[in-house]
Protein backbone atom coordinates (compact mmCIF):
# COMPACT_ATOMS: atom_id res chain seq x y z
CA UNK A 1 0.00 0.00 0.00
CA UNK A 2 1.72 3.46 -1.30
CA UNK A 3 1.27 6.65 1.15
CA UNK A 4 -1.29 8.04 -1.10
CA UNK A 5 -3.50 4.91 -0.77
CA UNK A 6 -2.97 5.57 2.82
CA UNK A 7 -4.28 9.12 2.79
CA UNK A 8 -6.98 8.75 0.37
CA UNK A 9 -10.67 8.20 2.00
CA UNK A 10 -12.53 5.98 0.04
CA UNK A 11 -15.65 6.84 -1.59
CA UNK A 12 -18.72 4.75 -0.66
CA UNK A 13 -21.66 4.59 -2.71
CA UNK A 14 -25.08 3.69 -2.28
CA UNK A 15 -26.57 1.00 -4.28
CA UNK A 16 -28.46 3.81 -5.59
CA UNK A 17 -25.75 5.55 -6.92
CA UNK A 18 -23.57 2.83 -7.72
CA UNK A 19 -26.44 1.17 -10.05
CA UNK A 20 -26.43 4.75 -11.69
CA UNK A 21 -23.08 4.87 -12.52
CA UNK A 22 -22.63 1.27 -13.48
CA UNK A 23 -25.86 1.46 -15.48
CA UNK A 24 -26.71 -1.71 -13.84
CA UNK A 25 -29.87 -2.87 -11.65
CA UNK A 26 -29.70 -2.89 -7.54
CA UNK A 27 -31.04 -5.84 -7.85
CA UNK A 28 -28.11 -6.99 -9.55
CA UNK A 29 -25.94 -5.69 -7.19
CA UNK A 30 -27.63 -7.44 -4.27
CA UNK A 31 -27.17 -10.21 -6.13
CA UNK A 32 -23.34 -9.66 -6.22
CA UNK A 33 -23.47 -8.96 -2.76
CA UNK A 34 -25.07 -12.11 -1.83
CA UNK A 35 -23.21 -14.34 -3.49
CA UNK A 36 -19.78 -12.83 -2.09
CA UNK A 37 -19.08 -11.27 -5.75
CA UNK A 38 -18.89 -7.91 -4.78
CA UNK A 39 -18.02 -6.48 -1.04
CA UNK A 40 -20.27 -4.06 0.69
CA UNK A 41 -20.55 -2.88 4.32
CA UNK A 42 -23.99 -2.77 6.19
CA UNK A 43 -24.70 -0.40 9.40
CA UNK A 44 -27.79 -1.11 10.90
CA UNK A 45 -30.08 -3.29 9.01
CA UNK A 46 -31.21 -1.15 5.68
CA UNK A 47 -27.84 1.07 5.26
CA UNK A 48 -25.33 -0.41 2.38
CA UNK A 49 -22.25 1.07 1.14
CA UNK A 50 -20.15 -0.14 -1.40
CA UNK A 51 -16.88 0.83 -1.86
CA UNK A 52 -16.33 2.58 -5.49
CA UNK A 53 -12.75 0.69 -5.68
CA UNK A 54 -14.27 -2.64 -5.59
CA UNK A 55 -16.93 -1.42 -8.30
CA UNK A 56 -14.89 -0.65 -10.77
CA UNK A 57 -12.84 -3.62 -10.29
CA UNK A 58 -15.89 -5.75 -11.07
CA UNK A 59 -16.53 -4.04 -13.63
CA UNK A 60 -12.93 -3.92 -15.58
CA UNK A 61 -13.39 -4.10 -19.62
CA UNK A 62 -13.03 -7.16 -21.55
CA UNK A 63 -9.95 -6.61 -23.93
CA UNK A 64 -10.68 -6.77 -27.02
CA UNK A 65 -8.52 -6.17 -31.17
CA UNK A 66 -9.40 -2.39 -30.58
CA UNK A 67 -8.12 -2.03 -27.21
CA UNK A 68 -4.75 -3.88 -27.62
CA UNK A 69 -3.98 -2.10 -30.47
CA UNK A 70 -4.00 -5.66 -33.06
Amino acid sequence: MTVQERTQPTEYLTLKEAAARFKVSEKTLRRRISTGDLPALHSGSRIIRIAATELVAMFEPIPNARSVGL
